[in-house]
């Protein structure tokens, strides 16, 4: 039986007191790519942040790999967020540190105390997105956009993430730059059955790799053959 990473059933998402989404429907199964698209304010990154419990479930239900988001404690919320791999459009990479000092940082917050399993730990997750080890003694800001992201998937990917949600993660990005860092995420799926919740705007990346498609929509969570009956 394949695995539900994500189940929500009739979840409402608010932003405070105000109701963005209602009576959202959506599974997410084990190793799927899922495509998330809608115009600005209309509701992506509440849902996602609602997915990775930075908003509370006011009502409906929704169960994130295992832990259900009506109910979590606040305790338990970085255990969550050790099970998802959180990227960003905006790189957020301390820029003070090398790539190796931000990646050792996330892994002693997160309870990692060994050097030596930290650094292997650190270099094959830089080697499963394609950087060159070199890469880790470096600065963000002496490395290029696409490293940089490349750099921040390998940062989501230290704790073996079950699911990684991916918030406009080629934003920045020229389109080149954009179809690598896509094949990345579809890489992580197919080859190494992390589920990816990918939210974008670019419908050139959509219909270059097409996968299963998501939609937010008048206050509503829909997929294509909805829009299309």
């Amino acid at each position: 039986m394949i695995k539900e990473i994500v189940n929500l059933k009739q979840a409402n998402i608010y932003q405070k007191d105000k109701l963005i989404l209602s009576n959202i429907d959506l599974k997410i199964s084990k190793g799927e790519f899922v495509y998330l698209i809608g115009k600005t304010g209309s509701g992506k990154s509440s849902l996602l942040k609602t997915m990775y419990a930075d908003i509370p479930l006011k009502s409906g239900k929704g169960e994130m790999v295992g832990y259900e988001l009506a109910s979590i404690k606040a305790s338990q919320v970085p255990e969550l967020r050790k099970k998802l791999g959180i990227v960003f459009q905006d790189f957020n990479l301390l820029m003070d540190r090398s790539i190796q000092q931000n990646m050792t940082f996330v892994l002693k917050a997160t309870g990692w105390e060994d050097t030596t399993k930290m650094k292997k730990r650190i270099s094959l997750v830089l080697e499963l997105v394609g950087l060159d080890r070199t890469i880790a003694s470096k600065m963000p800001h002496e490395i290029s956009g696409g490293e940089q992201q490349r750099a921040v998937i390998a940062r989501a990917l230290l704790n073996k993430p079950e699911m990684i949600i991916a918030d406009e993660p080629t934003g920045n990005l020229d389109p080149e730059t954009s179809d690598d860092i896509l094949k990345l995420f579809r890489d992580l799926s197919d080859l190494h059955n992390t589920s990816v919740l990918f939210a974008t705007h670019d419908f050139r990346i959509l219909e270059n790799f097409p996968a299963r498609i998501v939609r937010c929509h008048n206050g509503n969570l829909i997929e294509p053959e909805d829009l299309l009956s």
